[in-house]
């Protein structure tokens, strides 16, 4: 199994550890020290090595800020894991608090006193990070305050596991599509072009596209944790632990880089300053670690975007190819395993662990699967409505009649990387829940359907999504849609529909479509397909080409749950479309049984 059902919470630990840092906090001459869930490459997955706020609370959410204060503790998160924190920590100890309503800054500026010093770990916050929160602070005389060893590390002690050293592999030509020596001098070119002469790289995920390698380092994002420098001119410096090197990894990254250790990074960083060299960081990505060590004056450290980050995003021809091939696969594992639940969830036996598993299984039977691409997200019930729920043994509840059944999965493929969400009926639903199910797919359809001009973000179309709901009184707190990486980060920039989606959408660009309605201690629905972004095609009688989105998921949505009334003709063509879709493609893949099924579960409502 790729995915584990252990709490690892203890609440009981968690205010003892608690108690522990604010012993420090004295020694130390701190008011309060900040916990974030990071590591020192700011990536969405972290290492057991750097689960700092997991451990120090017991949260596990993926996004995360705890402050510790001497009298008062506080957990930062947003929308989507407001339920799940109040399940893991101790509320006596740490407030929670949701963002964007309340940031951390501002808690900070009403809870401490001018005069007051909060310490930070430099290589765990970035940049820009840093200067919000020196912004709400410097105001009421509280002072922002580096430490060089992270307080949590010095009472986790021994215990803290040691940093991974997954091997790398190489990801071949013919699924990158660009050979990394290519990708080197278009990324060269480009900083020539802005007159700037190095680029550091910080994210894993960025260094795995450019160099084309992939690795273990975090569960679920196949990259190795590693830095690089990119010079104007010659080969990219990168740092990286050779422990994780074979012999073809070796050879690979030895013809296109200059291999370091990562002990060599800060000799080479202060080089630069030195050197005068202009250095590109983004720095809101990058750990304010960098920008001290190039020298906060330092008028030659440019702000600007990672520079791997657009291009990564557009897939090229042969990323799109392995995605269309991935998804097919997927869909056929995706289909076998909705057919088994539907034979077997009436027996009232299933639980949402063995959901998990069996889920796991169908996907491993591709014979492909390299890890699934985030833990599965099992809702039965109550439990759908927490909208990033992880089950474990001790949340763990079974599959009941007249409930909805929440499923958000994804695969890991060396051709691709897949997450799709469906919701499922238990037995016979009520009105209200095909009523809102209803409601969420007109939103995944609007979307689906949208035809857009060059130059549209994802804020200019998230309200689509959103409409049926908001007609109805209702919404829900997340964004729709997120990028998605070619055998890399599940959760990839700079695209995404949401209100923060300030990013054009492009060709190329892969992005989820999952709008969703949660109701508070009863259930959730999501929906989810992967859409990718197509070329501007002319409209018959238009003035202006328009782009498009290709759904690339290939799995059924409940029809039990669908309230045609509520639809709109032109949403019953689609959705009796996509299904003859779905049947046309998938079906080939399935045995007798599954076929059967799928055709009863693909006619069409129209």
């Amino acid at each position: 199994m790729f995915q584990d059902f252990e709490d690892g919470a203890d609440k009981a630990q968690g205010a003892l550890r608690i108690e522990r840092l604010r012993g420090l906090l004295e020694r130390h001459d701190l008011a309060a020290f900040l916990v974030p869930r990071a590591d020192e490459h700011m990536g969405e997955y972290v290492p057991p090595s750097a689960e700092r706020l997991k451990w120090l609370t017991g949260f596990s959410g993926s996004a995360g800020l705890a402050v510790i204060g001497r009298r008062k503790a506080a957990l930062f998160v947003d929308g989507r894991y407001t339920l799940q924190a109040g399940t893991q920590v101790d509320t006596d100890t740490l407030e929670i608090v949701q963002v964007p309503n309340t940031s951390a800054g501002d808690w900070m500026a009403r809870t401490f006193a001018a005069g007051d010093i909060v310490g930070y770990d430099p290589w765990l916050h970035t940049t820009r990070a840093v200067a919000t929160l020196e912004e709400k602070l410097s105001g009421r005389g509280i002072k922002l305050k580096p430490v060089s060893r992270n307080l949590v590390d010095t009472i986790w002690g021994r215990e803290r596991p040691a940093p991974p050293t997954a091997p790398v592999i190489v990801q071949p030509l013919d699924l990158a599509g660009l050979a990394a020596e290519a990708k080197i001098v278009d990324l060269q070119k480009a900083l020539k072009e802005a007159g700037q002469e190095a680029a550091i790289l910080t994210l894993p995920d960025s260094i795995a596209w450019l160099l084309n390698i992939r690795g273990g380092d975090v569960k679920h994002n196949p990259t190795a944790l590693a830095f690089a420098i990119l010079h104007v001119n010659g080969k990219p410096e990168l740092f990286i632990d050779r422990r994780k090197l074979g012999a073809e990894a070796k050879a690979h990254l030895g013809a296109i880089a200059r291999l370091r250790s990562p002990e060599e990074l800060a000799e080479r960083v202060k080089a630069l300053r030195e050197q005068k060299r202009k250095v590109r960081l983004d720095e809101d990505w990058a750990a304010h670690w960098f920008r001290r060590t190039l020298g906060t004056s330092n008028r030659n450290v440019v702000h600007g975007r990672d520079l791997c980050i657009l291009p990564k995003a557009r897939k090229n021809a042969a990323e799109i190819k392995g995605a269309r091939a991935a998804h097919e696969r997927d869909g056929a594992a995706v289909v076998r395993y909705l057919a088994w639940l539907d034979r077997e969830a009436p027996s009232g036996k299933l639980d949402e662990i063995t959901a998990v598993k069996k889920l796991e299984d169908c996907r491993a039977e591709t014979q492909a699967l390299k890890e699934i691409s985030f833990d599965t997200i099992s809702g039965s019930g109550p439990n759908g409505a927490i909208v990033h729920y992880r089950v474990t043994t001790s949340t763990n509840r079974r599959l009941r009649s007249g409930e909805l059944f929440l499923v958000d999965s994804g695969g890991q493929f060396q051709d691709g990387t897949t997450d799709i969400t469906r919701t499922v009926a238990i037995g016979a639903p009520t009105r209200e829940m095909r009523e809102r199910f209803t409601l969420v797919l007109k939103g995944h359809i609007a979307i689906a359907t949208l035809r857009f001009p060059k130059g549209t973000t994802g804020q200019h179309i998230d309200a689509f999504a959103r409409r049926a709901l908001w007609e109805h009184g209702l919404d829900f707190d997340h964004g729709t849609g997120h990028g998605v990486g070619s055998y890399l980060s599940v959760h990839e920039g700079p695209q995404s529909i949401s209100r923060a989606g300030a990013a054009p959408l492009e060709p190329g660009m892969i992005v989820s479509n999952e709008p969703g309605y949660y109701k508070t201690g009863a259930y959730g629905i999501r929906l989810e397909n992967l859409e990718l972004v197509t070329e501007a095609t002319a409209i018959d009688g238009g003035e202006r080409p328009m782009m498009a989105f290709e759904t690339l998921t290939l799995a059924p949505f409940d029809r039990r749950l669908v309230d045609k009334r509520l639809m709109t003709p032109i949403e019953i063509a689609w959705l009796d479309a996509y299904h003859a879709r779905v049947l046309k493609i998938i079906g080939p893949h399935l045995g007798p049984e599954d076929r059967a099924w799928l055709a009863a579960a693909t006619a069409a409502i129209g």
